[in-house]
């Protein structure tokens, strides 16, 4: 058994790593496709069929761009910041089920593993904009912890109301529960935590680490080459992470009928992929104190009081329909974020420093 446990490992081990960086390539071009057609022009057309080779193209252009390395630099910190970033967003996709029992570990904590390991990524931030003696670059690094810490805490409020009505932290376990998807009986945290994870992965509206106006390139100005390569890898990894998890915990994660379970997960994948690509094509970029404003005046009480409303449900009504939950929540949620967005105002006039 030892023996199969070790070739299992291996097998899914690989299964995730070629999962990652093909589904990475595939996207790098999907959201160049996507984005041309909403800006009504072709995208990557001349590398390949239809542009299929272009990420590849990109890719061996930075291995071969110089690799400059700033001379005050802290050289061990400059090095390791790439991989710091990277190797956290790889490991959540070990609890990731592609279907019912398909996935590297079944921890009994899978959310808890989620939300530990993908926290690292802020330490990878920190030693980026630290080891590249540039202020601009520790600005840019200031600020994105800054944001992902603000935001992580609504994010982490909105996933306990979908563990409560699972009743498990596992995450085999949520998408078995959900005999209808949580998007519907979970709206208002399916909003906070779709939000939350924009700002925590600095895609737009949130991407303030790259206001070439402000930070120039946010934390990893001074990097080049094969470094900025593994950076740009750890950002679509995380979009990837983001999208798979939504599906997992909202959209039924593999279940479907007719298609295959791991290809009903695939498709809803790309489903919320695609919604994060309309999203970067159709909103401007948020200001800083807009956005802090938005993280703590807006998404934390909200989330409070998202989990409260689920906490008396599950406690009340344990054995009510989900549809007549689903009903219950929508029209909450919907009377919530009128109300709330008319109380509060985030960042108008002048910015707050």
């Amino acid at each position: 058994m030892e023996g199969n446990f070790w070739l299992n490992w291996a097998l899914f081990t690989l299964i995730v790593l070629v999962f990652i960086i093909g589904m990475s390539l595939f996207f790098i071009w999907y959201e160049r496709r996507l984005v041309g057609r909403f800006q009504i022009r072709l995208g990557p057309n001349r590398v390949g069929p239809f542009g299929l080779l272009q990420p590849i193209a990109d890719g061996l252009k930075v291995l071969l761009k110089e690799d400059i390395i700033p001379t005050r630099s802290d050289k061990w910190v400059f090095w390791l910041a790439p991989v710091v970033a990277l190797v956290p967003a790889m490991l959540i996709f070990a609890v990731i089920p592609f279907q019912d029992g398909a996935l590297l570990a079944d921890l009994n904590i899978g959310i808890l593993y989620i939300m530990a390991v993908s926290s690292v990524v802020v330490i990878g931030v920190f030693m980026a904009g630290w080891g590249s003696s540039n202020k601009y670059s520790l600005l840019g690094a200031m600020r994105t912890i800054a944001q992902e810490v603000s935001y992580e805490i609504p994010l982490v409020l909105s996933i306990i109301g979908v563990v409560l009505m699972a009743g498990s932290l596992s995450l085999n376990d949520i998408v078995n529960a959900q005999q209808i998807p949580f998007i519907l009986t979970q709206p208002l945290g399916f909003l906070i935590y779709f939000s939350a994870a924009l700002a925590e992965i600095n895609r737009t509206p949130f991407d303030l680490l790259e206001a070439e106006s402000e930070v120039i390139a946010g934390f990893f100005t001074e990097y080049s080459g094969m470094k900025f390569g593994l950076f740009y890898l750890t950002e679509y990894a995380e979009t990837i992470a983001v999208s798979a998890i939504v599906t997992t915990l909202f959209l039924g994660g593999w279940q479907g009928p007719l298609l295959p379970p791991w290809l009903w997960f695939l498709v809803k994948v790309v489903a919320v992929f695609s919604v994060i690509v309309w999203i970067r094509a159709t909103m401007p970029r948020l200001r800083v104190d807009q956005v802090m404003d938005f993280a703590w005046k807006f998404l934390l009480p909200l989330s409070i009081i998202n989990l409260l409303i689920t906490a008396l449900q599950v406690l009340l009504w344990p054995d009510i329909s989900p549809w007549l939950i689903a009903i219950m929540n929508i029209g909450i949620a919907a009377a919530l974020i009128l109300l709330w967005s008319r109380l509060q105002r985030y960042g108008g006039g002048r910015v707050k420093v």
